[in-house]
């Protein structure tokens, strides 16, 4: 479990990729700090288990799955991630509940100056835009964000200062895929109404009869 709250911007430093797997080593600082192997790392918002570590970085497994469903098939030496370790019980809950299991990808339309702040506008798919609200959180890459506006095609967050010192998200162009998680209570929430309407269809007494004939 995550928070959206970004720890420290990680570099890859390594990419080893076979036929039926991936490792990428990430060179990194404070991430190591009480690092352990099978840790969760969140890097791009997505949640990855630490199978080595060395004193300047560390080494996780890539699935096809994952490449497919994420933008981390983008990734090159050099790139940029941003990192964060699980939330620990004991500190504060600063941006809002991510698990690290990505929905889908967004594209990057547009950024505008606006004072301080840079406006992003993502285009996404239905399949995702439907979870997502005005003043609702999103996960960006891994950055817990509060949604500013949202339509049929786009959504749009107001990146402050802090948030483009600390993450990579401004670092990004125009046309570049993002990985998206929306708000899991939404999803729950959805879930639990189907299975509630399916319960009401299913329920066999007279006014179910009645309506189907009997």
């Amino acid at each position: 479990m995550f928070t959206g709250i970004i720890e420290e911007i990680g570099v890859i430093e390594n990419i080893y990729i076979s036929e039926n797997s991936e490792k990428i080593i990430i060179k990194c600082k404070k991430i190591l700090e009480d690092i352990k192997l099978g840790d969760s790392i969140c890097t791009n918002g997505v949640c990855l288990t630490v199978t080595e570590f060395k004193s300047s970085n560390f080494t996780v497994d890539i699935m096809p799955e994952t490449r497919k469903r994420t933008s981390l098939s983008q990734l090159k030496v050099g790139s940029k991630v941003n990192l964060e370790r699980a939330l620990k019980a004991s500190h504060r809950f600063g941006g809002h509940i991510v698990t690290g299991h990505i929905d889908g990808v967004g594209i990057i339309k547009t950024f505008k100056d606006d004072q301080n702040a840079i406006w992003i506008s993502i285009e996404a798919n239905e399949s995702i835009l439907k979870y997502i609200v005005e003043k609702g959180s999103i996960a960006i890459d891994g950055v817990s964000l509060t949604v500013a506006y949202v339509d049929n095609k786009i959504f749009k967050v107001s990146v402050i200062p802090h948030t483009k010192e600390q993450t990579i998200l401004i670092n990004k162009s125009i046309g570049h895929k993002v990985n998206l998680e929306c708000d899991v209570i939404g999803k729950y929430v959805e879930k639990l109404l189907k299975v509630k309407e399916i319960n009401k269809k299913t329920v066999i007494d007279m006014e179910f009869l009645m309506e189907n004939g009997f």
